[in-house]
């Protein structure tokens, strides 16, 4: 294990239902919504349903216990403003208006965000080493 840092997080609600969610429609991915649909919320699609190319960024893989890997994307536009943002996917009460697969769960996924650390900033070349 390693103390490396990471752009994007989940919370451990947002895993549970993450496991729930894989175990009904297999491998999942998340793609950060640029302002459509549910304004900027994560949009979880299974694996395969949403094609990402050229024009979108891998943030990260979420390592959850108990299912696959997750990858996390964000256009190449969008990274431009939240590229010194640190992520972590929650969940909250209530039902969004995007094509994510948590929709008919009740329960919907949302980002929260702070500014990476100095260490995070260096880390991701952001500035320079000191």
């Amino acid at each position: 294990m390693t103390d490396e840092p990471t752009r994007v997080a989940v919370t451990a609600e947002a895993a549970n239902l993450l496991r729930t969610l894989a175990a009904q429609h297999g491998p999942l991915m998340f793609h950060q919504s640029g302002g459509c649909c549910d304004g900027s919320a994560p949009m979880c699609y299974p694996v395969g349903m949403f094609i990402t190319g050229l024009g979108d960024v891998h943030l990260a893989t979420l390592d959850v216990p108990g299912i696959d890997p997750i990858d996390v994307f964000m256009s190449v536009s969008q990274f431009e403003y939240w590229k010194y943002t640190h992520l972590t996917i929650d969940v909250v009460s209530g039902r969004g208006a995007g094509f994510s697969v948590e929709g008919p769960s009740g329960m919907r996924f949302i980002v929260r965000s702070r500014m990476l650390t100095t260490p995070e900033l260096e880390h991701f070349d952001l500035i320079p080493r000191g």
